[in-house]
């Protein structure tokens, strides 16, 4: 049978690959990527941007899709045995990547097709296109002499290694924790959907009573509800210390990891790890990103002081412990707003909320979402879905996975499996996925969700359509292949949808009856939306700080341990003292598991918050379903990817720069004299 991964297919072949397959098709696709780069720097004279630019776009084409559906059947669907097939290769494919920029004739071909006239007359991406290959090859290492160069790529293939371990010892840690309880007055409090899932979990594993696990769903209800303090405590722990220490540790790993990305930094001309990340995105510096997270602190930092005042007051406690926050805050929500979150869950059923969505921005974005149930995935419970344009042309297709397994790991992300371009080839078209670890369904019910399942929802298919809308020409500026600081932008403003009624009735209906939520169950949701909101917003700029802080200023020995630093940088962020082995950096998947990712740019979520926030009232203003609006979005932010610069993008869409005051209007973070 021949290698599945070795030919670009829209429709994925997820049915057919195997362990056995992914080291071969590595090997071959390597193989042709090195000789794509060879051909390239051998090009006779006269250069032109068809034999250079356009080849080079082209050149990890292949690659980069075999690559992207090994790495996320190892996310969702692991074994031992691709676990395996997937550590061998990861080495070899981030030291290739890793030396394009390192390639002296590659270097010279692309300087020399700069220096022609017709790379003066480039206009639009690909004239972004040609400029930024220069400076990212500059900055990745293209002018370093022989041993700066092996160094470099010595140092790529190391972080490779380490991230994909920190990574594993993330799930295997979450997966190696169950408490099973067999007494049913220690699960008092529990809502009836936490409780019905426990069983359901204790049945899947043959056993008696209820089965709680790390996942998200498990825990967090376990955190807000469950009236036994002791119970709390112990998940609390549990949590909080995965792959801190035994078999799965990171403590090291996390220590190497931001001694290579110091290391790289420095040679590679840079003052830190922040600067060299940030410097062409929309922040630039790590200053300027210090600076952003600084303003917003001062203007949180009072109101999140009161709020916690306000809660021990409320639980009578003379002192909260952190498994006590989140238990005490439910209780004083429902006393203030007379709002019990729970009360949502039979009006979010997840097919109602997953079909509502795509009528809703098929309206607003003139496309169509069409299932494809003949398509194979990667697990019985994934569904494929079309995107059509206007004229009913297909541009992109994705994939969903929503429900928490052992052998997926946590979390929810989009990612994509082909960037496309412009083109008839369906294997040019775009193709996605969007995966999460929701509540999942119970016995006969279908799943039902929570209001914040339903925001990860939308979050995620935001980052979808960005990746499947682009229009853009070259596959590299394509997609969400935007500046990390702006690549929130598209995600986090589809969760304003969530909170309009005129977007909740299109699917926000009784699984039972249809009904729509009651306007009064409605007005309660909304006011109490400002709920410990200087909380939620002090949590997220405490990851900010601590990222910044690890990658600026950390320094292991006058710092000591990473997960040491990391606990005494977020204690002030912290609405309870935090434990001594608290130790939730060792989790810290967004900043570890990938040798950039969020490292040194976790500050990303609260400036593209900023964006959307302020995006959205154009909508709030001329109309949440307003197409005319709805299609300046989708062809001025969605279709551009990154072959404009975003603020010129985000100038074009809103007409001025962006202003802060929308977030915190939104958060309830204002006084009077500000709202005046």
């Amino acid at each position: 049978m021949p290698n599945p991964l070795l030919t670009v297919e829209f429709r994925a072949p997820f049915d057919r690959i195997e362990a056995a397959h992914v080291e071969p098709a590595v090997a071959e696709l390597l193989a042709e990527a090195r000789r794509g780069i060879e051909e390239i720097a051998a090009d006779p004279l006269p250069r032109t941007y068809q034999s250079t630019m356009q080849r080079l776009d082209d050149l990890t084409r292949r690659l980069d899709y075999a690559i992207s559906l090994v790495r996320h059947l190892e996310s969702v669907a692991t074994t031992p045995e691709l676990r395996e097939a997937y550590n061998a290769t990861q080495p070899l494919v981030a030291e290739f990547y890793g030396g394009i920029p390192l390639n002296e004739g590659l270097w010279k071909a692309i300087q020399a097709y700069a220096a022609t006239p017709e790379a003066a007359t480039l206009t639009g991406a690909q004239a972004r296109y040609l400029s930024k290959t220069i400076d990212d090859f500059r900055r990745h290492g293209a002018e370093l002499d022989a041993a700066g160069k092996r160094r470099l790529a010595e140092i790529d293939v190391e972080l490779s290694k380490l991230t994909t371990k920190f990574s594993q010892n993330v799930l295997d840690s979450t997966n190696a924790w169950e408490l099973v309880l067999t007494d049913e007055a220690r699960i008092a409090g529990l809502p009836a959907s936490a409780v019905a899932a426990a069983r359901e979990s204790a049945l899947s594993k043959g056993v008696e009573g209820w089965r709680f696990t790390l996942h998200a769903p498990s825990y967090i209800a376990v955190m807000a509800y469950l009236d036994d303090r002791d119970i709390r405590r112990q998940m609390y722990l549990a949590y909080n210390t995965r792959a801190a220490s035994g078999e799965h540790d990171n403590s090291a790993v996390m220590g190497r990891i931001l001694e290579l990305r110091q290391a790289k930094a420095k040679l590679l001309g840079a003052p830190d790890f922040a600067d060299f990340v940030i410097h062409d995105r929309m922040a630039h510096t790590g200053a300027r990103a210090q600076q952003f997270l600084d303003d917003l602190r001062s203007r949180t930092e009072a109101r999140f002081h009161a709020e916690n005042q306000d809660l021990r007051q409320f639980s009578g406690l003379d002192e909260l412990e952190p498994w006590d926050v989140s238990y005490w805050a439910e209780k004083q929500r429902q006393k203030l707003y007379d709002f019990d979150e729970e009360i949502l869950r039979p009006y979010f059923p997840v097919d109602r909320v997953m079909a509502g969505m795509y009528e809703l921005f098929g309206r607003l974005l003139a496309i169509r979402v069409v299932p494809r149930p003949e398509v194979p995935g990667w697990d019985p419970a994934v569904q494929c879905f079309d995107i059509q344009d206007e004229s009913g042309q297909t541009v992109g297709a994705f994939y969903t996975d929503w429900f928490p397994r052992d052998n997926k790991r946590q979390g929810a992300w989009m990612d994509g499996l082909i960037t496309g371009v412009p083109s008839s080839d369906p294997s040019r078209h775009h193709l996605g996925l969007i995966c999460g670890n929701l509540t999942p369904p119970v016995g006969d019910a279908p799943a039902l969700l929570t209001h914040r399942e339903v925001e990860t929802i939308f979050h995620e298919f935001g980052h979808l359509i960005h990746h499947c809308l682009s229009r853009v020409e070259v596959r590299t500026l394509a997609g969400a292949n935007v500046a990390w600081d702006f690549v929130e932008l598209p995600s986090q403003i589809m969760e304003n949808w969530c909170w309009e009624r005129e977007a909740l009735d299109l699917f926000a209906r009784h699984y039972q009856t249809s009904e729509p939520i009651p306007e009064d169950l409605f007005q309660k949701m909304r006011r109490a939306r400002v709920f410990r909101a200087a909380n939620a917003q002090m949590r997220q700029l405490g990851f900010g700080f601590t990222d910044l802080a690890l990658h600026r200023q950390y320094d292991p020995t006058r710092d000591g341990g990473v997960i040491a630093y990391a606990k005494r940088a977020l204690a002030s962020f912290s609405p309870a003292k935090l434990p001594e082995n608290y130790a939730m950096i060792a989790s810290f998947t967004h900043l570890f598991a990938s040798p950039v990712g969020y490292g040194a740019g976790y500050y990303s979520y609260k400036w593209a918050e900023v964006l959307e926030a302020d995006a959205f009232t154009r909508f709030r203003q001329e109309g949440i379903f307003n197409q005319q609006v709805g299609r300046q979005y989708r062809d001025r932010i969605l279709a551009k990817g990154d072959s404009e610069d975003p603020a010129d993008l985000y100038r074009s869409f809103m007409g001025r720069d962006p202003d802060p005051q929308a977030l915190l209007e939104r958060a309830g973070l204002l006084d009077e004299l500000e709202l005046a």
